[in-house]
């Protein structure tokens, strides 16, 4: 279903589209997946919460300390002066809530419930322990060391939202409110195979004018990131038939099928064609360096994206417009990248006709200060510019940037978790 906004297919075939375009299509062409399953805490990483987290208790579940010292009533200290005061009683974590006697102190570790009555903890290391008795120091305020009932979570609150993807972070919270089990998404199943009489399989060797298939090992990783279930197909021949085939096959197997290969304008190039034979492509050519060459459509009425054969290519692309598609069919809310503004330390003299995501990488000088430098060797074939980049520059279209501009830099941290 296109929104209102959504540039038409007749748009979409006819012209190279930008960055925002195509995003904006991709993501109006999304059909989340609405089927959910209950799954462990402890094996949630990655998976997109189906309902929201709401707490049943406060945490803490009472007040505590924040550290070992000495619990008090502030009423029983002299304000300006050092106060003597005799020990009551031992508190430990886990122990339940006990009473504060007045006039005394309450020996106290980190975590342990703040007797009723005291109000405040000192130190053990301001503290001087003098046979049953502690000299404590002058002062103390009220509430200073306690961590209060609920300061981290309210009973009741949503802590954790629908269409959150679980984190560590997110895991250890579920567990704070003694979930043992969540409600997620099930788990996208993705089909995936690379075009091209001149891929070997590994472990072969290499004839004449042979090369690797190195795209979909990549694809297969990144794809894992998002907690996918990868169906790898292997590689096809640069073949009408078989490529309409094993489109079909795909198809019926997969959420989405995601090929590398064979989608450029050459007589070996059978993508494309074997795409429209069964489905229909909507999007095909972006204004974008590397990647110019990507396809989205329908296979059999299955989502379809045809990435360029090109590595750095199909890796850059699969980033930009895979990933935020399959985060969205998963029931993510915010699919885009973290992006942030850093010094160029480089010079891009020329100004092109497409928005350039360079490998890049964030660098300190002998200040500290942090910049962005460039690979030197930026072809869409030179994979080692990936593995050396820890992101992606962003080079407008028809912009030059000079050493000491602002760059737009997209960490590969946010783009490959």
């Amino acid at each position: 279903m296109t929104s209102a906004n959504a540039p038409d297919v007749c748009d979409i075939n006819n012209k190279l589209l930008d960055v925002e375009q195509a995003l904006q299509h991709l993501l109006s062409q999304v059909q989340p997946c609405s089927e959910t399953e209950t799954v462990e805490t402890a094996g949630s990483l990655g998976r997109v919460l189906a309902e929201d987290l709401r707490s049943s208790i406060d945490v803490p579940p009472l007040d505590n300390s924040g550290m070992d010292g000495y619990a008090v009533s502030v009423a029983d200290l002299t304000a300006d002066a050092e106060s003597t005061l005799p020990i009551g009683l031992r508190v430990c974590a886990g122990d339940p809530l006990q009473t504060h006697q007045p006039g005394t102190v309450s020996r106290i570790f980190t975590g342990a419930p703040v007797p009723e009555g005291a109000d405040a903890v000192i130190p053990q290391e301001l503290c001087e322990v003098e046979g049953d008795t502690v000299r404590l120091p002058a002062g103390i305020k009220q509430g200073a060391n306690i961590r209060r009932r609920g300061e981290d979570i309210t009973k009741g609150a949503v802590v954790l939202q629908k269409g959150l993807r679980v984190r560590a972070q997110e895991m250890g919270m579920a567990a704070t409110m003694g979930f043992a089990q969540l409600s997620v998404y099930r788990q996208l199943k993705v089909a995936v195979f690379s075009t091209g009489d001149e891929l070997v399989a590994l472990g072969e060797a290499l004839g004449s004018g042979q090369i690797y298939d190195s795209n979909r090992y990549s694809v297969n990783g990144l794809l894992q990131t998002l907690g996918c279930e990868v169906i790898d197909l292997g590689c096809v021949t640069d073949n009408f038939n078989a490529t309409q085939e094993i489109l079909q096959q795909a198809a019926q197997q997969a959420d989405l099928v995601i090929t590398s290969g064979g989608v450029s304008v050459g007589e070996e190039d059978h993508i494309k064609a074997a795409v429209e034979s069964i489905g229909q492509l909507n999007m095909w050519r972006l204004a974008i360096k590397p990647g110019k060459p990507l396809a989205y459509g329908t296979v059999c009425d299955t989502p379809f994206f045809g990435l360029p054969g090109n590595p750095v290519a199909s890796f850059v692309t699969f980033c930009l417009f895979a990933r935020p598609y399959l985060l969205r069919m998963q029931g993510m809310n915010d699919v885009a990248p973290l992006t942030i503004s850093l010094p160029a330390w480089f010079d891009w003299p020329r100004s092109g006709k497409r928005r350039e995501f360079s490998r890049a990488r964030v660098v300190n000088n002998e200040k500290g200060e942090s910049g962005v430098e460039l690979y030197p060797h930026q072809g869409s074939g030179v994979l080692s510019s990936v593995v050396w980049a820890n992101g992606l520059a962003v080079i407008p279209e028809g912009q030059t940037i000079e050493r000491g501009d602002a760059v737009n830099f997209i960490p590969f941290d946010g783009l490959l978790s």
